[in-house]
């Protein structure tokens, strides 16, 4: 009998995954740090319930070591990738993930290698951050092979989880990344700014680090990626004031501080708001005077991450993705996000 797991199962986002999961038939077990909440989500869905943390790589194999597949919805994921790769490699466990972190997409990386060898799939970004993304750059690669520079961002409505906010505090003392020539490049925080149109009229758009900065290089092999997040340009200029205090927010007493004010003020979108939004996302390569715009129109973000992280996850099961370290994209090309309800991509 195959069996997968959910680890973050009671967190926002691992926690609308589970219900879906449930409401389709599907049986994940539910885990994650907290007895008394693992317990409480899985009594009331039916599916079984595992508490562990992941500080002891024998507590982690052993949890990993009867289950095909496992989910890892807890971030921020630079904290939780490494014992759960280095436990699902041990076990012949396929690892998945809904990060959008640089650094843990390029570390996952590294686990290429020992991935085939072990027959394992590594895919990270299972969810909005990066399977839209990543699809449309692949996209955009296949109507332009010659591409050399990749520029893509993205307008969201809707707000954001606890999760995503802790993610982005802790990023809060690096800056910005862009990838320039092949490597990754860090930059200042709103390095750049451009006004772009996502489909809805032109958008004041500013350079942020999200995860394509190291997916689409390894799903198109384009060189040189920009990524741009749609904000007010009150808040582009805040972000600008930030390069000063970087070295300040990225202190541990800070961060402590700030994670603690994102618990007590930031409750995620309720599915109200999930219903009534959507997600814009702009792409475009560029080869020389030739280039070449795709967009999508995608439900909210946290329903889309729902959709494609079960879709990930019964390809993978039915043996539908390759092993080693992949991308979405890499793994189940670029028409992955279009098989999505509700989304739509168009060309000009």
């Amino acid at each position: 009998m195959t069996q997968w797991l959910i680890y973050g199962a009671y967190g926002y986002t691992g926690e609308l995954i589970a219900r879906e999961a449930v409401d389709r038939g599907k049986t994940p077990i539910l885990a994650g740090r907290t007895e008394s909440k693992v317990t409480a989500l899985s009594d009331e869905l039916g599916c079984e319930a595992r508490a562990f943390d992941l500080s002891d790589e024998v507590v982690v194999e052993a949890n990993l070591d009867d289950v095909d597949l496992v989910l890892n919805c807890a971030g921020p994921f630079a904290e939780t990738y490494e014992p759960m790769v280095e436990a699902a490699l041990s076990t012949g466990t396929d690892y998945l993930d809904i990060t959008g972190e640089i650094g843990v997409f390029e570390a996952i990386a590294g686990y290429d290698g020992q991935a085939t060898d072990a027959d394992v799939t590594l895919l990270p970004g299972v969810g909005f951050d990066v399977v839209p993304t990543d699809c449309l750059a692949a996209h955009l690669a296949e109507r332009l092979p010659e591409a050399d520079s990749l520029a893509m961002g993205f307008r969201a409505e809707g707000g954001f989880s606890p999760g995503t906010m802790k993610t982005a505090v802790s990023g809060l003392g690096d800056g910005g990344m862009v990838r320039e020539n092949g490597r990754i490049t860090s930059v200042p925080a709103a390095h750049r700014t451009r006004e772009i149109d996502f489909g809805t009229g032109p958008t004041t758009a500013t350079t942020f680090p999200w995860g394509d900065v190291s997916t689409a290089y390894h799903t198109t092999g384009i060189g040189n990626i920009e990524f741009y997040l749609a904000l007010p340009k009150s808040t582009i200029d805040r972000m600008r004031y930030q390069r000063y205090l970087a070295p300040v927010l990225g202190l541990g007493p800070v961060q402590s501080l700030l994670r603690t004010l994102v618990d007590r003020r930031v409750d995620g979108p309720d599915e109200q708001t999930r219903k009534e939004t959507r997600a814009y996302i702009w792409g475009e390569a560029s080869a020389g005077t030739e280039t070449v715009v795709s967009r999508l129109e995608t439900p909210n973000t946290y329903t889309l991450t729902v959709e494609t992280a079960l879709e990930t996850v019964e390809r993978t099961l039915d043996g539908a993705a390759p092993t080693g370290f992949q991308t979405p994209a890499g793994a189940f090309g670029p028409d992955l996000i279009t098989d999505v309800e509700g989304v739509e991509r168009t060309d000009e």
